[in-house]
């Protein structure tokens, strides 16, 4: 598994509509119309996504390894993603499902299903 980096969260995240990034010194916010969906943290090459607490229990169960419960907050589960440890779809997919569950509604339907590539 090559696995993937910073770089390629970035270039998926960045093809998503209305996401921005900050960075806080220690790490990357990454927002869609101001709404948190994902930290990056450059020295560990890990992101935190969110997704359904549901998808982040069967993550961690699935691949301890890779994946880490970063904490629940208003239903959601955020995940710690170890970034050598997932392939580059798979991380489209993570990071398109924390988009989806932050942007409106709007955002989302004008988007689709179409994945970051």
């Amino acid at each position: 598994m090559a696995g993937c980096s910073i770089t390629d969260f970035f270039e998926l995240a960045d093809q998503l509509p209305e996401v921005a990034r900050e960075n806080r010194g220690r790490y990357w916010r990454v927002a869609v119309t101001d709404q948190t969906f994902a930290y990056v943290w450059e020295p560990t090459c890990t992101v935190g996504l969110k997704q359904t607490i549901s998808e982040q229990l069967a993550l961690v169960a699935e691949r301890p390894d890779t994946f880490e419960i970063q904490y629940t907050s208003g239903g959601f589960g955020w995940v710690v993603v170890h970034l050598p440890g997932v392939e580059r779809d798979e991380l489209a997919e993570l990071t398109f499902e924390a988009w989806r569950l932050t942007a409106s509604d709007a955002l989302v339907a004008a988007r689709g299903d179409s994945l970051p590539h």
